[in-house]
């Protein structure tokens, strides 16, 4: 595992980074800690929640993720070794202060992310989305407040439109404020908007980026054949777009240029983030250690200049 500055800080995280959205929806509590412990031992550090993971899961509520990252570093005694990302924004309580960026709500969501994660700190602490109906100088500034009492030590964004990025990046200068270091994406072979306007901005600020569904909902990860019938799931029926000759070549050239190398679908497509000098570290989910271990074997891969243009000729 390579380890890359985040943004530009000295907080050195691991070229992949561990999403936990499906803790206790698609992985039990048990089989969490099993993948957490493997993410671990292949070297990696860097975990990412967020308040509202998983209230949308049969039984479930809004914290269920953090309190099981809690109770797993708990138990493990390895807070140090972890840098913990959690996000705000999102409805964790009834009443007009209940959801947003608005100085009442980040103050008390972080007091309650603190307790579920039975930490003293956050590393990373991340605006979920933006807030249009709040100033961004108070939210900035709320923010700022959590980092100077020491429960925050950086804070970023995730899901940032180019102008809300840049309003948030002008505002923390202009009052002195932290900037957001560091920026949440949708991004993927098939979903590159965020390189028409962002990148020249992260590079400018010296933002660093953590993409989410970094393999496009599983469609990158090699079991999505132009031969061979869907699985029947929902996860399925929403790539459908996906499942025509375009989407198929893309999975082809990604096994193509793996063979040699003994690398998967999943691993190339992987390395394809990875070799963007503007990339930090993209966000990937298991549900048990024999999926991690799959994608732990991309860490640190390159693509060669013609193999970047080529997959990129294909989804431009």
């Amino acid at each position: 595992m390579e380890y890359r500055p985040l943004g530009g800080t000295g907080l050195r995280v691991s070229g992949l980074c561990l999403g936990t959205m499906n803790w206790r929806w698609t992985t039990s509590e048990a089989m969490s800690y099993r993948v957490m412990d493997a993410f671990i031992a292949g070297g990696g550090n860097f975990l990412d929640s967020a308040d509202i993971y998983s209230f949308w899961a049969k039984g479930c509520e809004g914290g269920s993720s953090e309190a099981i990252i809690g109770q797993w570093m708990h138990r493990r005694r390895n807070r140090r070794d972890i840098v913990l990302a959690t996000k705000v924004r999102g409805r964790m309580w009834p009443g007009a202060t209940g959801e947003g960026l608005s100085r009442a709500h980040i103050i008390k969501a972080c007091e309650d992310s603190l307790r579920r994660l039975r930490t003293d700190w956050i590393d990373l602490y991340q605006t979920h989305f933006a807030d249009d109906s709040v100033p961004v100088d108070e939210t900035m500034a709320a923010l700022g407040d959590l980092v100077r009492s020491g429960k925050v030590r950086y804070v970023g964004c995730s899901n940032y439109t180019p102008g809300q990025l840049a309003e948030a990046l002008v505002c923390a200068r202009q009052l002195g404020l932290p900037q957001y270091i560091s920026i949440q994406p949708f991004y993927n072979l098939f979903a590159r908007d965020f390189e028409k306007d962002h990148v020249w901005l992260v590079k400018k600020y010296g933002v660093g980026v953590i993409p989410y569904s970094p393999l496009m909902g599983g469609f990158l990860t090699g079991k999505y054949r132009r031969d061979k019938p869907a699985p029947k799931s929902l996860r399925a029926v929403g790539l459908k777009w996906l499942m025509n000759d375009r989407g198929y070549k893309v999975i082809e050239a990604l096994e193509r240029m793996g063979r040699p190398r003994g690398k998967t679908v999943l691993q190339m497509a992987l390395g394809w983030h990875l070799t963007h000098d503007w990339m930090t570290a993209p966000i990937i989910g298991a549900n048990t250690p024999e999926q991690l271990h799959e994608a732990l074997g991309g860490a640190g891969l390159r693509l060669s200049d013609d193999e970047m243009k080529e997959l990129e000729g294909l989804t431009s």
